[in-house]
């Protein structure tokens, strides 16, 4: 339950600290106090949206931190604080946490239920996580089977989509991939054919210049390799003499290798180059339908050759769609089955919740004053989705042998007040053993009075026996029912307003009922009437 809620800087509030109790906690106050701001604060703790406006004017950031304590004595801190950006963060035991994991904590700790709430009544999915919050219903294995089935649905739409443009680039890629495959690129082949193109093309000039070469290497008059010889001969006789000179030696004896070797190289060389007309005529072919594929499919021959296995790859992947298709129908055939049994099992199972909620609902009415009211659930079958197959709709008879019709063509805002607490009761009583949640019910008894006022009032009070129930109420017939009176006020300091939050003294209670009862002048049979209301609740 709520022990503590702390609000600093939100709205008119500066800084107020409420302790709560166990039971029937009231918040009264005149019209414009600011009752409701308890709650909204309440509600981004529970995860609600916040939005700069909720940021006292000339403050940096709204602050609220509410202590939670269950049976045995455990507190829970949640926090949040809001910026005039409109950002915010959130904290759990002074860790931050996610907006997200906020709201996944909020249905174990409490429940907040205002008139905007009410208004939800009318939307049949509202009904149904009624319903299926009475029965405890349990929707994990149908949204996966729901997932599972559209997934493999979406894709096949996506196959059969695609299908026409896939068959029209199929011939496309099948001439493209023929086209590349047929041309037996290998990588760099047209820089190794550009080279012999150049060779074949220059063998006159490169036969001339090979053989001078040669010639002033081993060959003619005078040879470098002779040269050489005499140069090494007459430093072996002065290395003898001196061995300074045996580095040098050593030096001249490597260069006189490399130049017979390079002679060597220049004769295989020149033994080999010949003119060829014919071979010249296929290079310059081949490199011809090479640039021909490179202007087609890509700058480089690596861009074809890569382009060719892409296009080999979506023709594979396109021959296959028919497959991929027909395996995708067999699979949608069994998820549908799967999702059909989970989401009947469902339906059973919300038909059983259905025929006791209806049943128990008629004590519950009658307890709020709508004792001549029926409820009956209608449940039909509806489109496929993650919460099952049904169409869920609330019906109301208002009277004994009238038809059952929808919320909002029969019921009033206080009867569809009554109606809201009669369910939240119900729920309530239908979730596991231990109770001791928040519920919050914020002007839940708006367009009533009197005796069903008195009636809602005491039907507060016995849910206050599970949970604890925060309750913002303008009828002092509610009021008079709460285990612990808090009046919410507005005051003016310095050109600022300020609202204030105060537990009342029996005294004040019976004041303040005064107040409620008979408005702005409390007279004294107000009072009395107060005190009789307090002594007899």
């Amino acid at each position: 339950m709520l022990v503590e809620l702390v609000v600093e800087n939100y709205a008119v509030v500066e800084r107020v600290r409420v302790r709560f109790h166990p039971g029937f906690n009231l918040l009264t106050g005149e019209t414009g106090s600011g009752k409701s701001i308890v709650v909204d604060a309440l509600g981004l703790i529970f995860g609600g949206r916040a939005s700069s406006e909720m940021v006292r004017s000339g403050a940096e950031s709204a602050r609220i931190s509410a202590v939670f304590e269950d049976a045995q004595g455990e507190e829970l801190i949640l926090e949040r604080e809001v910026f005039s950006n409109g950002k915010s963060r959130a904290y759990r035991n002074g860790r931050p946490v996610t907006v997200a994991e906020l709201r996944e904590l909020a249905p174990s700790l409490g429940d907040i239920h205002g008139q905007h709430d009410q208004q939800r009544l009318f939307d049949p999915a509202a009904q149904r996580e009624i319903l299926d919050a009475f029965g405890q219903i349990d929707l994990t294995e149908t949204a996966r089977r729901y997932r599972e089935w559209r997934a493999v649905g979406e894709e096949l739409a996506q196959i059969e989509k695609e299908e026409r443009e896939r068959l029209r680039l199929a011939d496309l890629w099948a001439f493209q991939k023929r086209e590349i495959e047929g041309a037996g690129l290998k990588p760099n082949e047209d820089v190794d054919l550009d080279q012999e193109k150049r060779r074949l093309a220059n063998v006159t000039k490169l036969q001339a210049a090979a053989a001078e070469a040669y010639a002033a290497i081993d060959e003619g008059d005078d040879p470098a390799s002779a040269k050489l010889r005499i140069a090494l001969k007459r430093l072996e006789e002065l290395a003898k003499l001196d061995a300074t000179l045996a580095p040098t030696l050593d030096s001249l004896r490597a260069a006189e290798s490399l130049v017979r070797e390079s002679a060597r190289d220049l004769a295989d060389y020149l033994d080999r180059l010949e003119a060829d007309p014919r071979r010249l005529d296929e290079v310059e072919s081949r490199l011809a339908a090479i640039d021909k594929l490179k202007r087609k499919y890509g700058a480089t021959l690596d861009e074809v050759i890569a382009y060719g296995q892409s296009v080999a790859a979506s023709l594979a992947k396109a021959e296959s769609t028919a497959d991929r298709a027909k395996a995708l129908t067999e699979a949608q055939s069994r998820a549908a089955l799967d999702y059909t049994r989970v989401a009947g099992e469902v339906t059973a199972k919300r038909r059983e919740a259905a025929r006791s909620l209806e049943k128990r609902l008629a004590a519950e009415l009658k307890a709020v004053a709508l004792g001549g009211t029926r409820l009956s659930i209608s449940i039909e079958p509806g489109e496929w989705s993650a919460t099952g197959a049904d169409c869920v709709e609330f019906l109301i008879s208002a009277n004994a042998g009238e038809q059952p019709r929808a919320l909002e063509k029969v019921v009033s805002g206080g009867e569809l007040s009554r109606l809201a607490l009669a369910l939240q009761c119900l729920a309530t009583s239908s979730a596991p053993a231990g109770g001791g949640r928040t519920l919050v019910f914020d002007e839940v008894d708006a367009g009533i009075g009197g005796a069903v006022a008195e009636a809602v009032g005491r039907r507060l009070k016995d849910a206050s026996f599970r949970d604890q129930v925060l309750c913002v109420t303008h009828l002092a017939q509610v009021a008079a029912f709460g285990d612990h009176h808090y009046v919410v006020e507005k005051r003016e300091a310095k050109g600022r307003t300020y609202a204030t939050v105060e537990e009342l003294t029996r005294e004040q209670r019976i004041r303040e009922l005064g107040r409620m009862l008979a408005g702005e002048r409390v007279t004294p049979e107000a009072l009395k009437h107060a005190e009789k209301m307090l002594a007899v609740s």
